[in-house]
């Protein structure tokens, strides 16, 4: 039976070392959340990066828009946040409304205060294998994750499925910092179990509920699983992991496990930029 990844008590650490490191300080962070709309599962994310903020002792300023809010003004609104000095990271809730084209306000944030790791600038030099300011929440969290379980990703096949900008793209990057071959499947992709079953690490963010199965996934494999569905039975992951559990060495349950160290990571990327930054304001 495969070893539970538990991302929940990892977070717990690293929450703890946070609000350790806070308590010497008398200035503390402020993280800025936009939430535009009336989306239910981002609301109760942003509760709960407002509640891990607090618990940890960083400030936090959450600026809740309307639906009908216009591209122009969300803009304006992060244009303001680049200018305050007192905050240190902005965060854009996703998914925004439709008529709000992401990638423009993901430019607008400063690249210094981009907390989710997002920003052009950000995502270029993760491309090119250099340092951005700040690493994408999810995949960061994961890597974290692998590297406590000391997993070796050297000369690993990984095979991630699903290849967004939040998690598939920057994964796929940093898997090969650590030497790992990648292949990205998605929904284009033919056959995903002949690539799966070769696979000795599965990251699957795809979001559609138990997708990866056991006749899926070679002996030994490494299955992270990213996804988050909302079923009338609960909380699902990507992975059905009743069935995939026996044959894996490492699982990430849900919830309880990529979860806990997305909000982890972006508490630590809002203490860290606040301590390489501070004041710092750069407004593209």
């Amino acid at each position: 039976m495969a070893e539970i990844l538990n991302g929940k008590e990892l977070a717990r650490q690293i929450r703890l070392g946070l609000s350790r490191d806070l308590a010497k300080i008398s200035k503390k962070p402020s993280l800025a959340v936009v939430l535009a709309g009336d989306d239910p599962g981002s609301k109760v994310y942003v509760n709960s990066k407002e509640k891990a903020a607090t618990e940890i002792g960083m400030e936090s300023v959450i600026c809740r828009l309307p639906s009908k809010t216009s591209q122009q003004e969300l803009i304006e609104i992060v244009k303001k946040l680049n200018a305050d000095n007192n905050i240190n990271g902005i965060l854009v809730q996703l998914p925004l409304p439709k008529h709000i084209k992401e990638e423009d306000v993901f430019a607008v944030i400063s690249p210094k205060k981009d907390v989710d790791g997002l920003h052009p600038m950000n995502m270029g030099r993760l491309l090119l294998g250099q340092e951005p300011y700040f690493y994408p929440c999810t995949p960061s969290g994961i890597m974290e994750m692998i590297r406590y379980s000391k997993i070796g990703l050297k000369g690993m096949n990984a095979v991630i499925i699903g290849r967004s900008n939040i998690v598939g793209k920057p994964m796929a990057q940093l898997l090969m910092r650590e030497h790992a071959t990648v292949t990205i499947c998605h929904s284009r992709t033919k056959d995903i179990k002949f690539f799966t079953k070769a696979a000795d690490i599965i990251v699957v963010a795809i979001g559609k509920p138990k997708f990866l199965t056991k006749d899926m996934v070679k002996e030994g494999a490494v299955i992270i699983d990213v996804g988050m569905n909302r079923l009338e039975t609960g909380l699902v992951g990507d992975v059905d992991f009743e069935n995939v559990k026996d044959v894996c060495s490492y699982i990430t349950p849900v919830p309880g496990g990529v979860g806990p160290m997305t909000i982890a990571m972006l508490m630590k990327n809002c203490f860290e930029g606040f301590m390489k930054y501070g004041n710092t304001v750069e407004i593209q």
